[in-house]
């Protein structure tokens, strides 16, 4: 043990730096003086002729390292067992001092045995706590060299702050099913990079009955940086620096950049002359010199600085200045020409290859076959405009991402990637959307074809989504039953016009309230027409991959992938259901059987507690009947089968027949039945009647009490 020589100091002044082969650095000492503190002293003991650091625990210490780490010596717990059961083990503990906590990063706890499980049982922050793992197999074949994953073998990691801890291993059948090739369950805490895994740790008894390392975590002091730099006896010596542990309070020094050694020494970091260990220089012709902390190259005289290929600087022979300055001149002018030239030429191949790439996308997207479309139908799609890119960049600052109002079905601006075979089919459904001309419905004006993702352009509504109004409470409380009622009214027409007034029916297959715009005077606007499909006038249903949003789709349509017109009435049922209650669609936060709006309103109508679940901001007392009304008709628009739901025509029928009632001063009068029937030329009692499309399906009660209110309020309208 023989004290530290100057150049590499560790240790104390006239303090040991070695305990037999182990370094002692300062903090540590041999003695309590060469030691910052007790919990630091380390007893160099001789052990049969040999000199063996411990701990003032009593643990044997394999190595320190300043940055402030200890590996220490600890043992394995063991249970052993033959025929008549257990015959030895072992259940060891490990209580260092409060300064060293077990690293957590350094070590795990590991298991190993075929019929085994294993505890660790500690204390973190003054509380006790257990962690274990299982490990079994039936035999050798199963186990995996290597593997340390619940076969043979199991670990887990090691928690913060843990001062102590007791290890316990067990068997679950004392082994009787295994015995033959592995007698024994162990368990221990070791280094991580120490243990690997092998089979052979399971056919041998008392097979890690020996000694295991484990590093601890230390730090000085119970302080943070902060709070340590104002004590007198901070232990950061000179050119060091602070930092905190991050497995216990305490803080640790390391020596500042440019300088090696211990920090905790007053002079223990020395300048690192780089100049002699790393050869930063990269020619003859360049002179390092060392500075404190750092080094400086220079060149030698009559040479000069320049940059290498590499990025670092190098030296090179002066050139004269003059010669310097028609060198550069003529360099200069000739990259000038270069570089006017070369840029003329590609910006001339660019403009004809980008010309050329958008004629190649306006004959591949049906360019020419719209302009033929539209000279065939001047009359009616002269609306159909055909955008150029320049004209969209122009319109979108350049697609600027504070533009974007939203996304569609198929993606940003209802954006969509269309085959070969289908262009002319896009084509024709271009040319119908633009022939679309109803006050509710978003109006097409136009597209853009020199691009490969076909644009199509639409006009701007400014009020928001139907979603918004209704399921924020803000927006939500200034709209009143009447205009949620006119709103129903404005989309159900709109349905109504496309299934059966344009050229082709169209069905919508995606009605749900974040695709229904509102203007400023919360006019409805149907929108969103990535996913609709255009039916053939020979056709009544469609064979499609089923497409639509979770909470509004037809439950017969996504069990079929029949797509009627009645999938968009099951849609609409839904919108009028969250019209009514001002809920979402579908939403995770109700109770299992409420998740679902559509279920949620059948069941509140069936248990005749509809009331409940309707939105209170609409609730009136000279409104029931009329939301039970609509209530009702939501339920026919929800019935499973589609053939059992009313057309749009009918629903938009019957929101008109409501809405004339609440506007007619009269509407809501108390008739006497004398003059109900007087009126109405028969009695008030439930009939059937054919309606709309001489299709014979007929309505509930429901329907005639509404066709007798809608006669009512024409005898009304025509005097008496």
């Amino acid at each position: 043990m023989a004290p530290s020589g100057v150049a590499a100091q560790i240790a104390k002044p006239n303090c040991p730096d070695h305990c037999g082969d182990v370094e002692i650095p300062y903090p540590f000492g041999t003695t309590k003086s060469c030691a910052i503190d007790h919990y630091f002293f380390i007893n160099c003991t001789n052990l049969s002729g040999n000199f063996r650091p411990l701990t003032s625990d009593g643990l044997f210490v394999q190595s320190i390292s300043i940055h402030g780490q200890l590996d220490i010596v600890t043992f394995t717990a063991y249970d052993c067992y033959n025929e008549t059961g257990l015959q030895y083990h072992n259940r060891p503990f490990l209580r260092p001092s409060p300064n060293f906590p077990i690293s957590t990063t350094q070590n795990k706890f590991v298991a190993v045995g075929c019929d085994t499980y294993a505890f660790l049982n500690g204390f973190r922050n003054n509380e006790p706590f257990s962690i274990g793992c299982t490990s079994t197999c039936e035999s050798i074949t199963n186990v995996i060299n290597g593997s340390c994953s619940g076969i043979g073998c199991c670990q887990v990691e090691i928690p913060k702050g843990l001062k102590n801890f007791t290890l316990s291993a067990r068997s679950y059948e004392n082994h009787t099913s295994v015995l033959s090739f592995n007698p024994c369950s162990y368990a221990f805490v070791t280094k991580q990079d120490l243990f690997n895994f092998s089979s052979a740790y399971l056919d041998s008894p008392i097979k890690y009955n020996r000694s295991v390392p484990v590093v601890l975590d230390w730090a000085i002091g119970n302080d943070t940086c902060v709070n340590a730099r104002t004590r007198f006896d901070y232990a950061c010596g000179g050119h060091s620096t602070c930092y905190d542990s991050n497995n216990r309070h305490g803080y640790r020094c390391k020596c500042e950049e440019g300088y090696d050694g211990n920090p905790y020494l007053p002079d223990g970091c020395q300048d690192i002359d780089e100049c002699k260990t790393r050869n930063p220089y990269k020619d003859s012709n360049q002179i390092c010199t060392n500075i404190a902390g750092r080094y400086d190259c220079s060149c030698r005289e009559e040479y000069e600085a320049y940059y290498m290929t590499d990025g670092t600087a190098g030296c090179r022979a002066k050139v004269h200045q003059s010669k310097i300055i028609c060198i550069a001149l003529g360099v200069s002018i000739s990259l000038l020409v270069l570089l006017v030239g070369g840029s003329w030429i590609y910006w001339g191949l660019k403009r004809r290859k980008l010309m050329k790439l958008k004629e190649k996308f306006f004959i591949q997207n049906g360019g020419f076959i719209l302009q033929q479309q539209r000279s065939n139908h001047r009359g009616s799609v002269e609306i159909v405009k055909i955008f150029s890119t320049g004209e969209l960049e122009k319109a979108t600052n350049n697609y600027d991402q504070r533009r974007i109002l939203g996304e569609g079905g198929y993606g940003t601006v209802y954006k969509g990637v269309l085959s070969d075979n289908k262009i002319e089919q896009f084509i024709n459904e271009v040319i119908v959307l633009a022939q679309i001309n109803h006050r509710n419905v978003v109006k097409l004006l136009g597209c853009c074809l020199e691009t490969e993702v076909p644009l199509l352009v639409y006009e701007f509504i400014t009020n928001g989504t139907l979603s918004n109004h209704i399921h924020d409470r803000t927006l939500s409380f200034s709209l009143l039953w009447k205009e949620r009622l006119k709103i129903a009214a404005e989309i159900a027409g709109a349905l109504a016009y496309l299934h059966s007034e344009t050229s082709i029916p169209i069905i919508h297959r995606d009605v749900k309230s974040t695709n229904i715009l509102l203007d400023d005077h919360r006019n409805a606007k149907v929108a969103d027409f990535g996913a609709s499909r255009l039916v053939p006038l020979d056709q009544t249903q469609l064979t499609t991959l089923v497409q639509g949003t979770l909470g509004y789709l037809d439950p017969e349509y996504f069990q079929t992938s029949q797509l009627t017109e009645k999938s968009d009435v099951y849609s609409f049922g839904v919108v009028m259901a969250e019209l009514l209650t001002g809920k979402k669609a579908l939403s995770m936060d109700r109770p299992e059987n409420d998740r679902n709006l559509a279920n949620c309103l059948l069941s509140a109508i069936k248990e005749d507690c509809l009331l409940q679940i309707l939105d209170d901001q609409i609730v009136k007392e000279d409104n029931i009947e009329e939301l039970k009304d609509v209530a009702n008709l939501a339920k026919r628009c929800l019935t499973v089968r589609g053939e059992d739901r009313p057309t749009m025509k009918e629903v938009a029928m019957e929101l008109e027949g409501l809405r004339s009632m609440e506007k007619h001063p009269w509407g809501k009068a108390n008739l006497s039945t004398e003059e109900t029937e007087y009126l109405l030329n028969k009695p008030a009692e439930s009939f059937n009647i054919d309606i709309g499309n001489g299709t014979g399906s007929s309505t509930s009660t429901t329907a005639g009490y509404e066709s007798m209110r809608n006669q009512l309020l024409n005898s009304l309208n025509n005097g008496r």
